[in-house]
């Protein structure tokens, strides 16, 4: 049974960094696609990043690019999320999710506030 389990949010001030961490059990990750989304409150649902089979990133977001990086560790079958230099906007729920799979994480908060 495939889990996804996203760990690494809180609360940090504007300019500040944080990692979000994806990690798989059930599956092997690097066999699939991953994406970020997140929900920021009271907003729709939004692509964030995307990383491929082949460890390619992309399809960042216009509101993150240059700012977030999306990478993996296949020893630790885990997907990261790198935010820097954070702002008010993108506080939201945070999730990884593999399509192909419908399987999505539970979600982990990210508040970005002085």
């Amino acid at each position: 049974q495939v889990r996804l389990v996203e760990s690494g949010g809180g609360l940090v001030q504007p300019g500040e960094s944080l990692r979000l961490s994806c990690a798989a059990s059930g599956i092997t990750i690097s066999n699939y696609m991953v994406d970020w989304y997140r929900r920021a409150p009271g907003k729709d649902l939004d692509l964030v990043a995307t990383i491929t089979k082949s460890g390619v990133s992309g399809n960042y977001a216009v509101f993150v690019k240059g700012r977030f990086t999306v990478t993996r560790d296949n020893a630790k079958n885990t997907v990261y999320l790198q935010m820097t230099s954070l702002e008010p906007e993108d506080t939201a729920v945070y999730y990884c999710v593999i399509g192909t799979l419908s399987a999505w994480g539970q979600g982990t908060l990210v508040t970005v506030s002085s």
